[in-house]
């Protein structure tokens, strides 16, 4: 039997992303959880050296749960484009560079997709991953992984979100994530069958698994 989170539980965000923190709070906000983050209280980054996405949110959960004796949260997630054999995937928050500067990543994606003649929507298939992984002080581990598929457009369009979401377009939708607001990108409430966002997605089943209210 997993684990469970009960209201007025202290639950660490293993995450010193702003932009995954806030999505983060949002999906939990309902939940009435004591929240506090990696940056707040001062952990270090461990090195991301895992080959797969759940490898590394495992990496951070656990570190953050043994460093401060309360179960833990991690988020891995990237983007991954089919004609691009996955990637940037795993890597994808090292393909923007030590100062994180993602309009460079996307130019990054977009010039190999055009060294490739992937210029029409059915050759620029691509999806965002989410997988997250809850810790506890005793080394039990979690996962729940969500996944979205749409395709990469060109030019970025919002300004919304984090990442790569202004080049991705959501299957069945005319605006990129860049262009929602949160509500529409995560599309998700407690009851509800399932989220649009990757993360959301992976929050769906968190929640079902772990959390109480």
């Amino acid at each position: 039997m997993a684990q469970r989170l009960t209201k007025d539980t202290p639950l660490v965000v293993a995450s010193h992303n702003k932009g995954k923190i806030r999505e983060i709070n949002d999906l939990l906000a309902h939940y009435g959880l004591s929240i506090k983050t990696a940056e707040e209280l001062d952990l270090e980054e461990p090195e991301e050296t895992g080959l797969t996405f759940e490898a590394n949110a495992e990496l951070k959960a656990l570190a953050a749960a043994k460093a401060t004796g309360l179960p833990a949260l991690a988020d891995d997630s990237g983007f991954s484009v089919d004609a691009l054999d996955g990637d940037p995937g795993i890597y994808s928050a090292r393909w923007a560079g030590p100062d994180r500067d993602f309009n460079q990543a996307m130019r990054n994606v977009e010039e190999k997709l055009r060294a490739l003649d992937a210029t029409s929507p059915d050759k620029r298939v691509c999806r965002f991953v989410a997988v997250l992984c809850l810790a506890w002080p005793d080394g039990e581990t979690q996962f729940f992984r969500g996944e979205v598929e749409g395709h990469a457009v060109w030019p970025p369009r919002g300004g919304n979100g984090f990442g790569y979401d202004p080049m991705f377009q959501p299957e069945g939708y005319d605006i990129t994530f860049g262009e929602m607001t949160s509500d529409q990108k995560h599309d998700w409430a407690p009851g509800r069958e399932r989220g649009l966002s990757h993360r959301s997605r992976a929050f769906k089943l968190f929640a079902d698994a772990c959390l109480e209210g």
